[in-house]
């Protein structure tokens, strides 16, 4: 049968999802009884439905006449730069998805960039023709402008055209929606223009592990490409890993891909993308080759780490209480495993109890805390800080360019956002009533302004960013401008104690939530650290005071989630992380212990 490996990329909601589901259906593939009814088949993970972005890569497969089409989903987001950079080793050309009202958005370009990069043949799509108010003439251009801006050369600049309808599972050489019958068009371009494998049957095996996954009967499963030769279950093969080490080992089962399935069978050749099983301790990026005649591929490269946080085990007051893996060893254990399957998250052991996670931004390691406290995990974390490095003999920092795609009436109070943490702006256009604009940015000076971003801009911003490079360290970074304020005592929230307080500023807890002295409950409007009383309640008396009978307004309080809270601390505050609540803490919880610091003196 021959084959087609396509890499799917587009910007959130342009209608990859929605696109993919029309295809597995209209090409008759049999799908589970589970997804039988459902939409957004591929954007199975809980977190990818809430947050509406792809995180974890996942692979499909479509038979069209005698054509296998094996389907790669892509995330969009630079974060996950480690997921995108070894899947799009699978395909051999790509389905570029664009709204035909919005045009190519910013959240496309790092994936894109990615797959040219690697010589992939691009086929675009410009999806959404049937909403109201497209323009898919200007949408075309705007395309082919950043195709430019990516330094496509010209036979990549030549790309083919397809308009579509992903709701109506229709696809067409012309925006007209009456004129498009069903998605078979975009069948026969992916069989037309995107090559096949440049594989060749003859040679000694090659496989390139791309991703992990795990499986309670078969174990460790090696989800990759087969590049040269043929496996067959029950094989013996030579494993080489990261350091050259060859091994033999044998090939339990063999899987392919059959819509969202995998199917079992006894032989597969070069070009498919296959699972196997049988080899305990492969990894990403590792060649199973031919036992006779190993060659090992080419590792894969992935962009090295930027920011870096603490893990520990939780100490505060309440710890143990809420999370069902809560030990130094389950936490490590759950850490390291997570290696296994992201190539750009790096551990690194510390003290008895705590470890340094890096990865390649602020989000990738809020996902990662995310997913693991779903899991029953508890435990606590310190500031995001930046990975420096010596350059030259000096100090550099990493810097960020940042896309940011606002209303125009909300445009200079971000351009006075970023100036104010060292932003410098490179690039600014203005479509109609949005403002495009570009800035280069020092990493750290990112920190905490996502939230910001979307409260000035009132929920209409759209913010991307990408590892720039790193430059010198200018110095003078500004730090948090205002304090907080900590629980003075451990007890239930009141009514009472709350009003008291909070002109003091913005609470984070309401009445009736549980808090432990050292816990912060709210932000301070000065900027030193206030200590309150969160837990006083009114005493009672057969004295009637003045205003008895008073009504009191208890303002809205800001309910922190993760990210939040990771954006909110300093360096002397830790987020404690349980699968039931995200609380910000201090790191000495005592008023008496922080005030022996400040001091110099040690602790008792």
């Amino acid at each position: 049968m021959k084959i087609r490996n396509v890499a799917i990329i587009a910007h959130v909601d342009h209608g990859k999802t929605t696109l993919v589901d029309a295809l597995l259906r209209q090409s008759k593939t049999v799908l589970g009884r589970e997804l039988a009814g459902t939409d957004l088949i591929m954007d199975s993970n809980e977190l990818e439905r809430e947050r509406g972005i792809t995180i974890f890569s996942k692979n499909a497969a479509i038979v069209w006449g005698d054509v296998k089409i094996n389907i790669i989903d892509t995330p969009g987001h630079a974060d996950f730069g480690g997921e995108v950079e070894r899947v799009l080793k699978m395909a051999d050309g790509c389905l570029l998805l664009v709204d035909a009202k919005e045009g190519p958005m910013p959240q496309t370009r790092f994936v894109l960039k990615k797959a040219l990069e690697m010589g992939h043949r691009i086929i675009v799509v410009i999806n959404k023709v049937d909403m109201p108010d497209v323009r898919p003439g200007f949408v075309l251009d705007k395309t082919f402008d950043l195709f430019v801006e990516l330094g496509a050369n010209d036979k990549t600049l030549n790309f083919p055209i397809l308009y579509a309808s992903a709701k109506h599972g229709k696809a067409g050489p012309a925006p007209e929606l009456e004129k498009m019958t069903d998605i078979t068009p975009l069948f026969e371009a992916i069989v037309k223009y995107i090559p096949s494998p440049e594989s060749s049957e003859e040679k000694p095996l090659q496989f390139l592990a791309t991703n992990i996954t795990f499986d309670s009967f078969k174990g460790r499963i090696a989800i990759g490409r087969i590049y040269n030769g043929r496996m067959k279950a029950g094989q013996k093969v030579t494993h080489i890993n990261r350091a050259g080490e060859m091994k033999e080992k044998q090939v339990v089962s063999l899987m392919t891909f059959f819509g969202l399935s995998r199917v079992e069978v006894k032989e597969v050749s070069a070009g498919d993308i296959v699972a196997v099983s049988g080899i305990p301790d492969i990894n990403i990026g590792e060649t199973i080759a031919d036992l006779e005649h190993p060659d090992a591929l080419p590792l894969l490269n992935i962009e090295e780490p930027t920011v870096k946080m603490v893990f520990m085990v939780n100490d505060s007051p309440f710890a143990g209480r809420e999370g069902e893996f809560s030990t130094s060893r389950q936490i490590q254990e759950r850490l390291y495993r997570e290696l296994e399957t992201d190539m750009a998250l790096r551990v690194e052991n510390n003290d008895a109890g705590s470890w340094t996670i890096s990865g390649r931004g602020e989000l990738h390691l809020a996902i990662l805390i995310e997913r693991i406290r779903r899991e029953g995990y508890e435990f606590q974390v310190s500031r995001p800080q930046v990975i420096d490095k010596i350059i030259g003999g000096r100090t550099c920092t990493p810097y960020e360019r940042v896309y940011i795609e606002v209303p125009e009436e909300h445009s200079g109070i971000v351009i006075q956002a970023m100036g104010g943490r060292k932003g410098e702006l490179v690039e600014m256009r203005r479509l109609e009533n949005i403002v495009h604009m570009e800035f280069i940015i020092p990493t750290r000076c990112l920190f905490g302004y996502r939230s910001e971003f979307l409260t000035s801009t009132r929920g209409f911003g759209i913010i991307n960013t990408e590892f720039h490079k790193y430059k010198p360290d200018p110095g003078n970074w500004k730090e948090r401008d205002r304090g907080s304020l900590v629980a003075y005592e451990t007890g239930l929230t009141c009514m009472y104690g709350l009003v008291g307080v909070q002109d003091r500023g913005m609470l984070f807890v309401k009445p009736g939530v549980e808090v432990y002295e050292g816990q912060v409950v709210g932000q301070n409007t000065r900027q030193e650290d206030m200590r309150v009383n969160v837990c006083k309640e009114k005493h009672l008396s057969n004295m009637r005071s003045k205003g008895e009978g008073g009504i009191e307004q208890f303002n809205k309080y800001r309910e922190m989630d993760l990210e939040d809270a990771l954006e909110y601390i300093s360096d002397d505050e830790l987020v404690e992380v349980t699968p039931r609540n995200v609380r910000i803490r201090k790191v000495l919880l005592s008023e008496k212990a922080q005030k022996r610091k400040l001091k110099g003196l040690p602790e008792v």
